[in-house]
Order: structure tokens, then sequence, then C-alpha cells
């Protein structure tokens, strides 16, 4: 399989490409929409996207569009840590044939793919509500994205002490 990875974030791409590649697949990567549309472009043989939904100053919805017009049979995936219904059904208005919400694995991103696209089986819901330690973790990791790991920045963001949110993030996150 050729996958397109579009993500700003250089470790997550070169983090997931080493595992794809690992598994036999070819990896191209992309920062921004600008790279992707060029990439699509020259390589029409492309197989599947990982697209992120907030790039730094894009939205992944108006590069998914842009991609589905250069590359109609392609599928997408949009992999985001921003996460909402909303999006969630505009992204598979346009084409994209899974949603995920970060953090992910590699093989629950190649799982996403083969997922049936049409099944009428229920979705299995989690037994246990998300722990308030998971998604204060989550939200943490999210304002220190937006605030590109400043510290000093996201305990401000998040009306904390400065030392208070060092210690958080030493801690390891919950897994619900």
């Amino acid at each position: 399989m050729k996958y397109l990875i579009i993500d700003d974030d250089d470790t997550f791409c070169s983090v997931l490409s080493r595992v794809l590649e690992r598994q036999g697949h070819q990896i191209s990567t992309a920062n921004n929409g600008l790279q992707a549309i060029t990439l699509c472009e020259n390589h029409t043989d492309l197989d599947r996207v990982i697209l992120d939904l907030k790039l730094e100053n894009e939205s992944g919805l108006s590069i998914l569009s842009a991609i589905k017009q250069i590359l109609p049979d392609v599928e997408i995936l949009i992999l985001t840590g921003y996460s909402s219904i909303s999006t969630a059904v505009e992204a598979i208005k346009l084409g994209a044939i899974n949603y995920l919400c970060k953090p992910a694995s590699a093989d629950e991103i190649v799982s996403a793919f083969s997922a049936p696209q049409n099944s009428t089986d229920d979705v299995p819901l989690p037994t246990e509500p998300t722990s308030v330690n998971r998604l204060e973790w989550e939200h943490i990791q999210r304002v220190l994205k937006d605030n590109e790991g400043n510290i000093s920045a996201t305990a401000r963001s998040l009306g904390m002490h400065r030392r208070t949110l060092q210690r958080k993030l030493q801690k390891k996150p919950t897994k619900q």
C-alpha cells in the first residue's frame, strides 16, 4: 500500500512512517496542505491518506476536499486530537472513510482502513465512561500542543500553577 501522512507534528509523522514501512508499506509525508496537494498531483497511485484534522493554520477538511478532487478513489482517514461530532459528520460527508481520535496506535490506524464502511453491526460501546483523570490528561496534552510545549503558557491557559502542571505532566496517562 502507498500511504500519504499529512500532519504538522514531525515526531508523529516519523514514528508512524517507520512503523508502516516495517509493515511493508510505501510512505510519503506532508506537513501542510500545499505539500499534500503537490504530492497527490505527483503520486496519483496513492492508496491511503492519513490526514490530521487541524494542521497549524489549515483545516484538514478543506485539504480532504482538495485531495478527493485530485484522487477520487483514495481512502482518507481523519486523525484528530480535537474530535467533535460535527467535524466527524462533515469529514464523512466529504469522503473520509473513517475518523479516529488521537492518541491512536499504528495498528488502530491500519485497522480503521479495513473496517467495513457500510457495516450494520452495532459499534461496541465501552462499558465504563472515560475516567476524569484520562480526560484531564488528554485536555492538558491538547493545550500543551496548542502552546507549542510551553509549560508556563499552558499553565496560564489552564488556570493552574506552573509547578502543579509539571507534576501532572510527570505522571503517566491512565488507560481509561
